[in-house]
């Protein structure tokens, strides 16, 4: 199928305002998506099991079940990308909400254009936005530990063989990772790997992400060997790599 023939991407605005859900879907339909609405969990969960979403733009402050809380059943059993709407300054809430499983966050007010720009990053990241160039060709399988992560279909199988499911975040995270391995990689370096931006000065957004793979990678987590904090540095990605063509 080609660029002009692909399926536009259907996103669900979930936001007890209105105003914010007409603004961004028509936003965003300006933008070529196919957009829904919802303002609650029980309108979400109806749109979901009657559409096929590729994203969802959720609000956190809503009344009954908020954002963490549909967050947190959306990851029990799906990896549908979640960007996650915050106030403005409420640091906590952007950090819970990426520890919930959101793949980004956005502050309100927010610029559109800055959301445009998330929305597209985080699709790219999943691989359900297509970007101008060469259909790839690479099948390599990428090993570390007895671990194989899977580069043509973003598979990551345990050394068990049993396949640990990711959230886009985790996956760009575990890439950048694989792709640097036994180097230091600051905060700033793998924002900009895996959300082509730079770090606010108060951003802990990579330190979730790095706790939540962790939980999924390491075999205790409170004492990481593959991935080990440097202090005052980052992070670095310990294991050797090994590359093999499927």
């Amino acid at each position: 199928m080609s660029m002009q023939e692909e399926k536009p991407k259907h996103l669900l605005v979930v936001d007890d305002d209105v105003e914010i859900r007409n603004l961004l879907s028509k936003l965003l339909t300006g933008y070529g998506f196919t957009v829904s609405q919802a303002s609650n969990g029980e309108e979400m969960f109806a749109v979901l099991n009657d559409e096929q979403i590729d994203l969802i733009i959720l609000d956190i402050m809503m009344p009954g079940e908020d954002g963490f809380s549909l967050c947190r059943t959306l990851r029990a059993d799906s990896n549908i990308s979640i960007i996650m709407l915050t106030a403005v300054g409420e640091d906590t809430d952007r950090i819970i909400g990426l520890e919930m499983g959101a793949d980004d966050y956005l502050t309100k007010p927010f610029n559109p254009r800055e959301l445009l720009a998330r929305v597209k990053a985080v699709l790219r990241r999943t691989g359900d936005l297509q970007v101008e160039t060469m259909p790839s060709t690479d099948t390599s399988i990428i090993c570390f530990e007895d671990w194989q992560l899977d580069m043509a279909t973003r598979r990551l199988l345990s050394p068990e063989n049993v396949e640990i499911s990711l959230s886009s975040g985790e996956y760009s995270l575990l890439e950048a990772f694989v792709e640097h391995p036994q180097k230091v990689l600051s905060r700033d370096q793998l924002l900009e790997y895996t959300r082509n931006r730079l770090a606010g000065p108060f951003d802990r957004s990579i330190d979730v992400q790095v706790s939540r793979l962790r939980q999924k990678i390491e075999e205790d987590p409170k004492k990481p060997v593959l991935i080990k904090t440097v202090r005052g540095g980052g992070y670095m990605f310990t294991a050797k790599i090994r590359q093999s063509n499927a």
